[in-house]
């Protein structure tokens, strides 16, 4: 089951336990990064751009429920 990312007037809720705050979040991304390499090897990452991302799983950290999460509106936003 996918869950959509929260927004602005949304947030995440475990419709098993009521969680609102704790998940685990298995996400697919594609990326371009800018690397940078010091005169010893190390790298860094400078830049980084998301091409594409997926969320696959969000899983309840309190009940470890995997298909009970849910998009509820935030308290106080326009709906």
């Amino acid at each position: 089951m996918t869950v959509p990312l929260p927004t602005a007037s949304t947030r995440w809720r475990c419709t098993l336990c009521g969680n609102l705050t704790r998940f685990d979040v298995t996400r697919s991304s594609k990326v371009v990064e800018y690397v940078h390499l010091d005169l010893a090897g190390e790298p860094k990452v400078e830049e980084r751009d998301v091409v594409s991302e997926t969320i696959e799983s969000v899983r309840c950290r309190w009940c470890n429920a995997v298909d009970q999460v849910e998009l509820v509106d935030r308290p106080g936003a326009d709906s």
